[in-house]
């Protein structure tokens, strides 16, 4: 027997207060017209939305634990790249028909993840129409310690963060426009289905990066953001970023991969779906940078350098420029 709207919401997406993973900050959660957050003493909110459309930003043959935990992970990698702390959510749902069996693998990849991050649900909404996924995420960060995509400076280093490139060469193995050995296809396909958002960096990062921002649609494409709203420009080493490919670092008696240097450029500059940061930091701050991805068990490395002249240059390994031809996801592009 079908069950209803609001049994569905209470039997996948009300938890008993046990379960709850932040008090004292949430006062009231699901259950209510409002929810009421209580952020600790001084602290600012840091508040994000995103959209995630079936045929658009996921395959609708992604297993749901992986889509919930990312519907959930791209929200968390928008607080880590302001470095706030995550605190709840709320979810607006549309869906086709009630799937009990895809609502509980949803639910369950979804909590899982913000019950590691202490990020309690506490609101929105159901309705019926094609399989569309929207949340909007509550973190608290002390007032002038928010990482912003403003404050890059020419002369400082351009850091990424764990791996670019994966979440690319999955799809266009799904696109069958190159062919990955099934070892390189898993892991490649668990970055695209289910990133890590980078929260603890990005809260080790307040205070030591000048400017940050997350990669979600391409490095370039993000990055353009920050030297916008910073006025600067950029030189990237595309070698670097292409080394940041996680499938690289697998022994090559495990895999050969066979994918020619411009295929893995493009995946690396332009891939999209990474839910990295992006970050810029004075050269000075080179250990400290370090410092904040042990401390966070994260992965950095430099890729450029900012420059005072706008636009990007690319280069590779040896300083060469390349042609610039690579272009980020865009919705309405």
């Amino acid at each position: 027997m079908s069950i209803g709207e609001f049994d569905l919401i209470a039997r996948y997406f009300t938890r008993p207060a046990v379960a709850r993973q932040t008090p004292g900050r949430v006062a009231l959660g699901v259950g209510d017209d409002c929810a009421l957050l209580q952020p600790s003493p001084g602290m600012q909110l840091a508040i994000s939305t995103d959209m995630l459309v079936e045929g658009r930003h996921f395959l609708s043959t992604v297993d749901p634990v992986r889509l919930g935990h990312k519907a959930l992970a791209v929200n968390l990698s928008d607080l880590a790249a302001c470095g706030a702390k995550p605190m709840a959510f709320t979810l607006s749902l549309a869906l086709p028909s009630v799937d009990e069996a895809w609502l509980e693998g949803f639910s369950r990849g979804m909590f899982a993840l913000a019950d590691e991050h202490g990020c309690e649900l506490v609101g929105g909404d159901t309705t019926r129409g094609p399989l569309n996924i929207s949340i909007t995420v509550f973190g608290e960060v002390p007032p002038g310690a928010a990482l912003l995509r403003s404050g890059a400076k020419a002369g400082d280093d351009l850091w990424v963060s764990g791996t670019l490139g994966d979440a690319r060469l999955a799809l266009e193995a799904f696109r069958g426009t190159l062919s990955l050995p099934a070892q390189a296809f898993v892991l490649a396909r668990a970055r695209m289905e289910a990133p890590s958002p980078r929260v603890a960096l990005g809260q080790a990062l307040r205070g030591v990066a000048s400017a940050a921002t997350d990669v979600s649609d391409g490095l370039l494409g993000d990055l353009s953001h920050i030297l916008r709203a910073s006025g600067v420009g950029a030189r990237v080493d595309a070698d670097a970023a292409v080394e940041r490919i996680a499938l690289r670092s697998m022994p090559a008696s495990d895999i050969d991969l066979n994918i020619d240097i411009d295929m893995l450029r493009l995946c690396a500059l332009s891939g999209g779906d990474d839910y990295e940061l992006v970050f810029t930091a004075p050269v000075g701050a080179r250990e400290a940078v370090e410092r904040a991805g042990r401390d966070s068990q994260t992965a950095v490395a430099r890729i450029g350098r900012i420059e005072a002249e706008p636009g990007v240059r690319i280069v590779d390994a040896d300083g060469a420029a390349l042609a610039q031809r690579f272009t980020s996801f865009d919705h309405f592009g």
